[in-house]
């Protein structure tokens, strides 16, 4: 068999083989749907003890996708994704007690109400059904999204990174001994064991079995799930944030929120690229914040006026404004006020998520107004835009979509509402 053939033939077998794992997926949604919330708990508990029993079994799959990340050149941020310490496993068994305590969105009903004709009309939360997730390098979030579509009634297919398949086959036989503890269906979390990049494309593909794709990875998965997606898509394709220091600001307060935005961590999405200054009070702030910026050593990029006050500062090409860096450097530019800033972020943002400082509160509720981001923040640091920090538990990803989910996705999100009409007899006349 020539390598072309042998190739068709390796994507047949993994389109057969997501088609069955999509069948068993969707039948596994209906029992996880009926599914009361103690049973849905008690697995949480039991994947989370599981995950403390096999310590030592998933220590050494890692230790395998950790050497074989090395002898592939995987870089160090990769590396340090992929490591699975006994503190992150620790993390990890921390998130599913967590998720356990959260209250089930399942069941809820909103807005019920009486019409004239006498029928009651409300809404329901249910689940999606079958959310399947694409993500890469790091093996805690096969737990994170495993245990939110548990609780949030769905079944799962996940698709991990191929540099993490030991570590997530191990996590996975976690999952299904806690499903099964518990009285639910193992295959209501299922997680591919191919590398064959043909799993992507079968698993967007499969609008009969999956209901929404969740991408989490660089611009180049999520581009490409994007485009090629025959089934709805939660994603959000860059984190370019933007502080915006305000003349009316408490000078301290923005020093704090800039930097914090800044480095609190570079790799992230909802790390500050962007630092936007009022004129009137540029002066004062931006020599502080430059020289705490080189002590961190975060490269600076600015405007013209940025650079008549920074002379060290390197200048800011066009293409710096609407660049997500996920590293230490930060573009800088001095606008002229608050309408300047919000056009700025218009022009350049990806509506992720905004910060502004200021003292002023007709200014405040403007920026909240008016700035179309999922996260619009006053004078708070951009760092906050978390499932977590946001009482979420863990999230699933973030959403800059408009439509169904915005912002960090929990529980909430992974569900749907339908309308509900209680009668005793009703017809319509």
């Amino acid at each position: 068999m020539n390598s072309s053939a042998a190739n068709t033939s390796e994507q047949q077998s993994t389109q057969a083989r997501l088609e069955e794992m999509g069948r068993a997926a969707r039948e596994a949604s209906r029992r996880m749907a009926r599914a009361d919330t103690a049973t849905k708990n008690r697995a949480l508990h039991a994947i989370a003890e599981q995950l403390d029993v096999r310590r030592d079994q998933i220590a050494e799959a890692n230790d395998r996708d950790m050497k074989a990340g090395r002898d592939n050149g995987l870089d160090a941020a990769l590396l340090d994704r992929l490591e699975l310490t006994g503190e992150r496993i620790d993390g990890m068994i921390e998130g599913l007690h967590q998720i356990a305590e959260l209250p089930d969105p399942v069941g809820e009903i909103d807005d019920l109400k009486y019409r004239p004709s006498g029928i009651q009309v409300g809404k329901m939360r249910v689940p999606l059904g079958v959310v399947g997730i694409i993500y890469e390098s790091r093996p805690n979030v096969t737990i994170d999204a495993a245990s939110l579509c548990l609780k949030s009634g769905n079944a799962t297919i996940l698709r991990g990174g191929s540099e993490a398949l030991h570590s997530n086959g191990a996590i996975a036989v976690c999952i299904a001994a806690g499903l099964a503890e518990a009285g639910l269906p193992e295959t209501a979390v299922q997680v591919v064991d191919t590398t064959d990049r043909a799993a992507v494309s079968a698993l967007i593909s499969m609008p009969e079995y999956v209901d929404v794709i969740v991408p989490r990875g660089g611009p180049s998965l999520i581009e490409r799930v994007s485009r090629d997606a025959r089934v709805p898509v939660i994603k959000h394709l860059h984190g370019v944030c933007h502080v915006y220091i305000d003349d009316r600001a408490d000078l301290q307060k923005a020093f704090d929120i800039a930097l914090n935005a800044k480095t609190h961590r570079y790799g992230v999405c909802n790390a500050m690229e962007s630092l936007l200054v009022a004129e009137g009070v540029a002066a004062d702030i931006l020599p502080k914040l430059a020289q705490a910026y080189r002590e961190k050593g975060v490269e600076l990029r600015g405007c013209e006026r940025t650079r008549k006050i920074l002379e060290d500062c390197n200048p800011a090409a066009e293409a710096d404004w609407s660049e997500e860096y996920l590293a230490p450097v930060l573009s800088i530019r001095i606008v002229e006020d608050l309408d300047a800033a919000m056009d700025h972020i218009a022009r350049y943002g990806s509506g992720h998520t905004e910060s502004i400082v200021t003292g002023d509160y007709s200014r405040a509720r403007r920026f909240l107004a008016e700035v179309d981001s999922s996260s619009v923040m006053v004078n708070a640091s951009t760092r906050f835009a978390d499932g977590f920090e946001y009482g979420l538990g863990a999230e699933i990803g973030i959403s800059t979509d408009k439509i169904h989910a915005r912002g960090p996705v929990g529980l909430e999100g992974l569900t749907s509402q339908k309308w509900i009409v209680l009668g005793e007899g009703h017809i319509r006349q």
